[in-house]
């Protein structure tokens, strides 16, 4: 079997020292993860952004940087990068039909002084997240999210 490459647009939308999260129930197991999904054919990687944050939670983000890289080599049919987009928040999108993953419940601002102890996937995002956010030096790419 030859698997695919999917790339993943995702969204970092910090505001008020609160980061945005799809909430995910899997079988009783609740974790965290940010919006966005798959890029479309002849789509720009900002432009996935915008459309799978509007469909997921009906929010309207401006991608302004690519801060992350992350790639899912297991678990998956696919082979998975996720390509992670610092967004600035613009609000929501009055009556937006919401599309979300079939395993997301909802989403929720989660405060970054506590994303050490969130679960919010890939895990390896966790550190540098609040890294950025204090300004600080962080790593673009972070390599296999499986390998800790």
């Amino acid at each position: 079997m030859v698997r695919k490459i999917r790339n993943s647009a995702k969204a970092l939308i910090i505001n008020k020292g609160e980061m945005l999260a799809s909430k995910i129930n899997d079988n009783g197991n609740i974790f965290y993860i940010m919006p966005g999904g798959g890029q479309e054919t002849e789509e720009l990687l900002p432009d996935a952004v915008k459309r799978e944050v509007a469909e997921e939670i009906g929010i309207e983000v401006e991608p302004k940087a690519l801060k992350f890289v992350v790639e899912g080599l297991h678990g998956e049919t696919f082979h998975r990068v996720d390509l992670v987009f610092l967004c600035e928040y613009i609000g929501e999108i009055e009556k937006a039909e919401i599309h979300g993953d079939g395993n997301q419940i909802g989403f929720e601002w989660l405060p970054i002084e506590n994303l050490a102890n969130i679960p919010l996937y890939p895990s390896k995002l966790r550190s540098q997240i609040i890294r950025l956010y204090h300004n600080e030096i962080t790593e673009v790419y972070l390599g296999d999210e499986s390998l800790e």
